[in-house]
Formats: structure tokens, sequence, C-alpha cells
């Protein structure tokens, strides 16, 4: 008899939870805080970053399994974990992130800051002339804004607003010895800057006083013929998400303001308060907000908000303990071109962001509000800043009359109150602004102009991005920008166009890969080819640069890769469900973050193909809501010059051993395993170090 061969048996995929993952990217973040390249006053501003991120986070993820919570979900994500185990595990690693939070402040910063003649304080910790001058500031400029609010059974406790800073004061009647305590808040006026500076008479010295504290010290001048009794500053996480059902929705634009008045009244996710309030006091503010204790955190250093030490870097003219600024690198094909239609008929062309200026993809759209010729400006608008020459320019090209269509995301959160404002100024300067398909965000970057030429044909001029219209974030942000007249892409972009704002069932696409209408299945079409390849002994590989991976078909494609022998490096810098690393699912896959000076923002798909490399770039990352609630935009690089060049953005980035972090099946992430010190290698500084030389070559 024969003997049967058994079949071996593969391990079950395994991922890791999206929320937990998150919070490790926000670790690395804050690790940037002691690192020692990097100047006192950029690891002040790093600081404010993960406070501001960890906001965002509460409002919108904690926010929403909270939901979940109260609307009875009990059923565990694809990684195996329920809202519930979820919220514990965020609560239990929030206490220690913070911890470690104000301990790189306390410990590290302030001693390092005050070396350097920058001091942070307490009112009680001034000097005696200190405290007359902020005696005097108080009185004269803060005092008048002040409103104390009684809470008992004639004043109910008060609407408080999100991330609102408040004073929570307990105060009784100072002619009785046993009187009673009676609860106040006081509210931190919101126009106010968070952070009172005082300068030295010679200027060699800044004193930095915070506004809660100064208002909480001086307290008892609010409450005449009472004691306080306690005091402590606190500040309160609401749900930011906004609520609307876009389908009965007959205005969005004045349904969306209305909801961004909802916003500050949404449920309490999160209290932050000084951990000297009183145990009574506490109890009765955290009923009144009827908030989970899990995410009440006492916090015993000033500032409570730390995201608002960003205002002492911005006003600190202190360039020795800044980054030196960089001069992006303007290609001398954009800086001597007389036309850039002429230049882009001729070639293709690609801009790395931040290392190459953002000046030419505003040039662009510029130059086309001005050419006569230009019959029409298309254009989508995720996020943008104030005073954009782009803005500029489309409301000059609508002056001018041309045609011009913004197509403005009205829900790119937090942004939504600017993006009202461009899409009503737009408008009034004759601009056709729409909003895009219901029911989806519009975060593609694409511009598209169309050209009358001297033989009167019309062509198409596109310029697609992984990065948003924005001069500021341009700076920051690692983007790439492409332009091009491919007759092929060029179509596709006006079939996008025509998808956004008129109304086609199905629209096809073969070169663009366009959420939600093919990214899924294209992704997943071309990593079953490399599998396939790999099986035929061809050549097979994928590269894959994104800012998170989370969508569970596209990382169960990978694991099937991995297990065909399929090389696969991936470099996601924030949230990765994809477990690497783990022998016969994922033995054959890397993966690593980079958090450094720059944001990483680009997204790069890379597939060997058998040898003819498909390298595709665009604005998606491997997200459930990327792939099937966002129109997303990603386009092949065709040019084998350009090709070169992002194999080498890739390469690079790879070959990081100084800012990046290797995850491990673990859920950890650790550095680069060490060099020696002349072999470490920053992917960003190598890039800004090229760009430096290409500005010098004159190239």
């Amino acid at each position: 008899m024969k003997e049967q061969k058994t079949q071996k048996t593969l391990p079950a995929p395994v991922y890791f939870n999206r929320e937990l993952s998150w919070l490790a990217f926000n670790r690395r973040v804050l690790n940037l805080c002691v690192n020692d390249d990097f100047p006192l006053l950029e690891k002040l501003r790093f600081l404010a970053i993960a406070s501001n991120n960890l906001d965002e986070f509460f409002e919108i993820r904690v926010a929403g399994l909270e939901q979940k919570v109260e609307s009875g979900v009990t059923e565990a994500g694809f990684d195996g974990m329920g809202p519930k185990e979820q919220l514990s595990k965020i609560a239990c690693i929030t206490s220690a992130f913070m911890a470690d939070e104000y301990d790189c402040w306390k410990n590290k910063l302030i001693p390092a800051l005050a070396k350097e003649n920058i001091f942070f304080k307490k009112p009680e910790e001034c000097t005696e002339e200190e405290k007359k001058t902020l005696k005097k500031h108080f009185e004269e400029r803060i005092f008048p804004a002040l409103t104390p609010m009684l809470i008992d059974p004639a004043h109910p406790f008060p609407r408080l607003r999100n991330k609102g800073l408040y004073v929570l004061v307990s105060i009784a009647d100072s002619s009785l010895r046993r009187a009673k305590s009676e609860m106040a808040i006081i509210a931190v006026p919101p126009i106010l800057k968070r952070l009172i500076k005082f300068d030295s008479p010679d200027g060699k010295k800044t004193t930095f006083i915070y506004l809660s504290d100064t208002i909480k010290y001086f307290s008892q001048t609010l409450f005449s013929g009472y004691k306080v009794r306690n005091a402590a500053v606190f500040r309160i996480t609401r749900n930011s998400d906004l609520y609307f059902d876009e389908e009965e929705t007959e205005n969005l634009l004045k349904t969306i303001e209305k909801e961004l008045l909802n916003r500050r009244k949404g449920a309490a996710v999160r209290l932050e308060i000084e951990s000297c309030v009183a145990e009574t006091e506490l109890r009765k503010l955290v009923a009144a907000l009827d908030l989970d204790e899990n995410f009440v955190f006492k916090i015993s250093g000033s500032p409570l908000n730390l995201a608002r030490l960003s205002y002492a870097y911005d006003v600190l003219d202190r360039p020795d303990l800044k980054f030196k600024p960089f001069k992006p690198h303007v290609p001398k094909l954009f800086e001597k071109a007389e036309s850039y239609f002429e230049l882009l008929k001729s070639r293709d062309m690609l801009l790395h962001h931040p290392y190459d200026s953002f000046l030419p993809v505003e040039e662009f759209i510029s130059r086309a509000a001005r050419d006569p010729n230009v019959l029409a400006i298309k254009l989508t608008l995720y996020r943008t800043n104030k005073g954009s020459p782009i803005i500029n320019a489309l409301k000059e090209a609508a002056e001018n009359g041309k045609q011009v269509t913004a197509l403005i995301e009205l829900k790119a959160r937090f942004d939504e109150e600017n993006n009202i404002q461009w899409a009503r100024a737009l408008e009034e300067a004759g601009a056709h602004v729409v909003y895009g398909i219901v029911g989806l965000k519009t975060h593609c970057k694409v511009c598209m102009i169309v050209r009358a030429e001297p033989d009167g044909s019309l062509r198409r001029y596109v310029h697609l991005g992984t990065g948003n219209y924005n001069s500021i974030t341009a700076k920051i942000y690692t983007d790439l920008s492409f332009f091009t007249t491919d007759e092929h892409i060029c179509a596709e972009v006006a079939n996008l166009f025509n998808t956004l704002t008129g109304k086609i069932r199905d629209p096809k696409f073969d070169e663009l890969i366009v959420a939600p209408f093919n990214f899924h299945d294209r992704f997943i079409e071309l990593v079953e080819n490399e599998i396939k390849n790999a099986k035929n002994g061809k050549k097979a590989h994928i590269k894959i640069k994104v800012n998170s991976i989370v969508e569970k078909d596209s990382i169960d494609a990978l694991y099937r890769a991995s297990q065909a022998g399929v090389k696969i490096e991936i470099i996601a810098r924030g949230i990765c469900a994809l477990v690497p690393d783990i022998k016969g699912l994922s033995d054959n896959i890397s993966v690593r973050s980079i958090v450094g000076v720059y944001l990483e923002h680009s997204r790069i798909y890379y597939f060997e193909n058998g040898g003819n490399p498909l390298i595709f770039v665009g604005s998606g990352d491997l997200m459930t809501r990327n792939m099937y609630r966002r129109v997303e935009c990603i386009f092949p690089i065709k040019d084998e010059e350009l090709k070169k060049r992002v194999c080498e953005i890739l390469d690079v980035m790879l070959s990081d051993n100084k800012f990046a972090n290797v995850l491990h099946s673990n859920g950890a992430y650790y550095p680069t395993p060490e060099m020696k010190k002349a072999s470490l290698l920053s992917a960003q500084k190598y890039f800004e170090d090229q760009a430096k030389k290409a500005t010098e070559l004159g190239i």
C-alpha cells in the first residue's frame, strides 16, 4: 500500500489590533523627544505633536469604540479583540504614555531649557518681582474676561467645550468655621494665549507662565467673601465625529456648518485633571460628565495640554535650538521653462517633496490661470492652507472667464471650517464648486488643465500627487508630485472628474487604480501575479510604502505571497495590522516604520512583475476606508528614469538604520541593529543632501 503524503498545515493568519498599533506609532513620535540628534526646541515641538495626536485619537477612535459599547456591540474585529477589551488596553497604555510624556517634560526638557535661559513656571515658582508683574497682567488682561460658574440647584452644570480648559474650585463661606463646600467652575477664555510670555529687560531670559495656573492662583479674587479650599485645572475631550445622513441632506455645506456647532457638545470620552483635585469634587465632575472612570487621568504637572507648548516654539527666536532651515530644490527644467506646458509636452516630471520645492505645483496652476489658451482647470481640494496661492490662482482663473471646477471635500476631518470658507470664496469668484460622490470622501490629489494648442487641438495636462495642495505641509510631509500629458492617463483623469462631478454608473479604469472602483481588486490581482511568478520560478518581489496597512484581504494576500516565497518589504509609518516574521505565514515579510524629522506621507507600490517592474504612486493606504469609503487615485510611473528614481527612494528608505524601527512578531518596534557610527544612514538626511547637491550643480 502506497504511503499517503500528508499535506502541510499552514499557520492561521494573525493580526495586530489597529488601535494598539496606532498607540505604538505615537510612542515612536514621543521617542523623538529624547533623540540626541534633535535640537532642544524641536524636542519640545514633537512633544506637542504627540500630545495633539493623542487628542485626535480620543476624539475619533476611542469615541467610536465607546459608541459601539453603548450600542451593545460585543463582536470582535478580525484581530480578535472586542470594543471593551480594546478600551481597557487603551486606558492602560495611555496612562503609561502620559506618565512618560510628563516625565520627559518635567525631568528632561524643562531643566535643559532652563540652561538656555528659557523658563516655564507656575505662579508660585515665580520671584517676587515676577509675581508683581503677573498680578498686574492678571488684573488688566485676564480678570475682566473671566466668568465663575457656581454649581447648585439654581445653577445647573454648564456645557463644557471640547478640549476647553477649566478650573474646578471648591469654595466655602469664609465667615463660617465649618461651612459646607460648594463647587464652581472657571472657564479659561479660549481667545487668550495658553502661555504668558515675559522677557527680561536685557532680552537674555524668557519666562513662560501657564495661563490656567495663573487663573487658578488668583481664583480667590473671583469669590469675594468665600475661601477657595481647593482648585484644580481640568480639560475634557469629547467625541468629535460629525453625524449626518448625506443622502437625506439637501445642502451639504449648511448641514456641516450646523454639525460643527454640535461637535463641541459630543459625549465626553476623556478627562484630564490635576492630581491635587479634591475627591468629592472629582466624583461630582465625573458623574456630571457621565464619563468612564478608566478614562480619568490625573496629571501632576503643567501645562495640562502639552500640545500648547507649540506656541513657545513659534515665538522663541532661537535658531540655535531649532533645525537649520532647509531650502528645497527647484529643478532647473522648471526654473528655466518659459512655458510649463511646452516642457510637459516633451516629458513626464516627478518631484519629491519637501526635498524638491512645491513651488512648481503652485506655478503650474498659477500659469494656467493667466494663460489665455487655457480653457478649463479642474482640481480636488482635501486640505489647503490659508493664503494659498492655489486658491488665489483658481479665483483669478474663474474671474478670467475660464471654466474652473473645484471639488472640495467638506468632510476632511478637522478642516471642515476652512474648506467651507474656500468653497464660498471660489463660488463668489465664479468657480463651479462640487462636493463629490454621496457617501464617499474625495481624498485623491488630482489637477487637470485643458488647453487649446496652436494647431487648434485640445490637450490635457495633469498633476497627480500623494499629498494635499498645501504649501505648508509640503515643507514637512514627504510626498510625490507627478506631471504628465500621457494621453491614456489624462483620459482616465478626465473620466475620474466626470465621475466626481456628474454621474457614471460603473466607471472603468485601466491605467489608474481608483477607489472604490478597482483599488481593492487590482491590488489583490497584482499580489496574485507575484505569487504566480514565484511559483513559476520567475522574479517576484513586493515593496510597499504606506502610512497604514489594515485591510484584511490585502494582508491575507500578502501572507499568501510570503508563503509562496515572494520577498515583501513594507515601510508602514503608522498602523500595521499585519504580523511579520511568523514561520510558515509571514517569514518573508519585513515591516519597518520611519518616524523622523519629516512626516512620511507618500504611498508607493512596487511589484517585480517577473523582471519588468510595475510601480504605482498615489493617495491611498491599504485600509478599508481607503479602498471602499474614499475616492483615491493611484497612478502608474511608466518613464524608465522616473521609475529608477522611485526605486531609489524605496531602497534608501529600506536602508535607513537611524530613524527606522523594525516591527517584530510580538508587536514591539525595535531600532535596526546598530552599525558603526560612520555607517548610520538617515534616509531623510540623504534626500536633503541630494537636493542640496542638485541645487549646487544646477540640475
